[in-house]
């Protein structure tokens, strides 16, 4: 449940307060651990007529950044494979959120800069980070740094006759002290990173003139992590999906997404010198229709 509270009766324009908790049980205990505490708690605000866009708090950057939340992402993030290579290099999420500062400058209504100072999950694991800070209010965790990210792209907004298109590249570095895979005996590591490249464009739009965003979209998803810190080290994801495709259901989202993850060889070679059965890859092919429902209430 989130609650904001808007500024601007107070003379501060975009001025936003939000606070949010959650609980989650889980059944099947390896999804978990169970949790209640905090989701986020922000602050927001914009300067120089939008240019310059400010959140800082205990924030869920997988929610800023990547796109991990377009439609088509939504099919994925069921099993977690793009979630969990950028959880690996510690950007926070719903169940673990983590103070950071983010800033956003929209060059114009298209291009973007974001970047973002984040305290990082732990090194050892978002199971792990949960365990230890399963309210979320703790600064910090074990052998946890800080994250650096940054992300640039471009992104318009559907219009009549004119289809949506998002594009972004994205890098994080973080010096948290990471097992080094390869040498799990040697002293951890200080120097994890991250970079991915993103795009989605609409292919159709199914009611241009009152609501252009409805319609069908493609996309793909490319990331890499250093094998030597990271369990998953590549992934790739294509997406085919579609919002507000029956005029009945105007806010319903429909996807087919196909995934490929690559373990990393360090750790693939590891289990075998142990004698375990692996994999050093995952293909999966997912395909979902979520029906969204949406309540607001406001208070005057």
């Amino acid at each position: 449940m989130f609650v904001t509270y808007d500024l601007s009766r107070f003379g501060i324009p975009d001025g936003q307060i939000i606070v949010g908790a959650e609980q989650q049980y889980w059944t099947w205990k390896p999804g978990g651990p169970d949790r209640a505490g905090l989701n986020t708690i922000a602050y927001y605000q914009t300067f120089f007529g939008g240019k310059l866009e400010i959140k800082a708090g205990y924030l869920r950057n997988i929610n800023e950044f990547a796109g991990t939340v377009v439609g088509g992402n939504a099919a994925a993030n069921v099993f977690g494979a793009s979630s969990n290579i950028l959880y690996q290099a510690g950007m926070s999420n719903n169940a673990a959120p983590t103070p950071a500062l983010n800033l956003k400058y929209n060059f114009d209504d298209r291009f973007y800069n974001r970047i973002s100072i984040q305290r990082s999950l732990s090194p050892d694991g978002q199971l792990a980070q949960i365990a230890e800070n399963p309210a979320g209010l703790n600064w910090s965790t074990a052998n946890a740094g800080v994250l650096l990210l940054n992300e640039s792209g471009y992104k318009n907004k559907a219009a009549p006759g004119l289809p949506e298109t998002w594009l972004r590249a994205g890098a994080g570095f973080n010096n948290s002290s990471y097992t080094n895979l390869q040498h799990p005996e040697q002293p951890r590591a200080n120097a994890n990173s991250i970079y991915y490249v993103a795009a989605d464009r609409q292919l159709w739009q199914s009611d241009v003139r009152s609501s252009a965003a409805r319609g069908i979209y493609g996309g793909f998803s490319v990331m890499y992590a250093p094998p030597d810190l990271n369990r998953v080290s590549q992934y790739y994801e294509l997406r085919l999906y579609a919002k507000g495709l029956f005029g009945s259901r105007p806010t319903d989202q429909i996807a087919i997404v196909a995934t490929n993850t690559v373990w990393s060889n360090c750790a693939v070679d590891a289990a075998l010198a142990q004698g375990h059965l692996v994999h050093r890859d995952t293909t999966a092919v997912a395909g979902t229709y979520p029906r969204i429902w949406h309540r607001a209430y406001t208070v005057a």
